[in-house]
């Protein structure tokens, strides 16, 4: 497939040629190292090192009968959370406005990858002070209402896999910061039935989230209501967090 996007001004020929490569999986399910060699136009050792490295991230296996290359078990599993993420904003889009109205707050949806909250969708408050959309943007899961909805939704082993450290990096003065205190948390988020973020990932913002759970693929994202700290009384957190319950339940049986 031809590309006729403007080249970068500053472009990593590394960074080129490595995505050049994964774009061939595209056109062709098997790859041999000449192929790759006269595509991308590459010495022989410079195609066997790129195609080691794919190897060794899981971009790519190798057929140790025939030496052939084709797409491994990573390359699908980025395209599969792109698929999922497009499907759960697609779906969660009506729950969003919904919930914006009812509230008359900010509401999120967000994915977690990894330690951090990957921001997929928003629809902002109308008032004039309100808490901006982060669409696209990532923060860590331990500071998010968001994250740590999603993250009570999860067995403790799983946690500990992505929390390996026993302290936690602040985003303010107010941020968990051990995971210790991660998990007591967490036991208070799963007692309540929601999470709550009180400035702990930005100062004067506060908000509250609930994870939406499939019933066969475990966590695929949380909703959240997010508004300015003088407009965050205990009661009107609670009020968002019941709406947010209802949502979370509906999409996730929608999905």
């Amino acid at each position: 497939m031809q590309n006729n996007r403007p080249l970068p001004q500053y472009p990593v020929e590394a960074v080129d040629r490595t995505l050049r490569l994964l774009a061939l999986f595209r056109d062709q399910p098997e790859l041999r190292l000449s192929e790759v060699r006269v595509r991308l136009g590459v010495g022989q050792s410079t195609a066997h090192r790129l195609m080691a490295m794919l190897v060794y991230h899981g971009f790519a296996v190798q057929d140790p009968r025939t030496r052939v290359y084709r797409a491994g078990p990573v390359l699908f599993e980025v395209g599969l959370a792109v698929v999922r993420n497009l499907d759960l904003r697609a779906l969660g889009r009506p729950f969003l406005v919904r919930l914006a109205e009812d509230t008359g707050e900010t509401v999120h949806l967000g994915t977690l990858e990894g330690a951090s909250v990957h921001y997929v969708d928003c629809v902002e408050s109308p008032s004039v002070l309100r808490v901006g959309s982060r669409v696209g943007q990532y923060s860590p899961a331990h500071a998010t209402s968001l994250g740590k909805a999603m993250l009570a939704a999860m067995t403790p082993d799983a946690v500990r896999a992505i929390f390996p450290s026993p302290t936690l990096p602040a985003a303010t003065t107010k941020t968990i910061g051990s995971y210790d205190d991660l998990l007591a948390e967490l036991e208070r988020v799963r007692a309540r039935g929601y999470s709550r973020n009180l400035e702990e990932m930005v100062d004067g913002v506060c908000s509250v989230g609930v994870a939406v759970v499939h019933p066969v693929r475990g966590v695929v994202g949380a909703l959240s209501v997010a508004a300015p700290v003088t407009r965050a009384s205990a009661d009107r957190l609670h009020a968002h967090a019941t709406l947010l319950q209802h949502a979370a339940g509906e999409l996730a049986a929608a999905l």
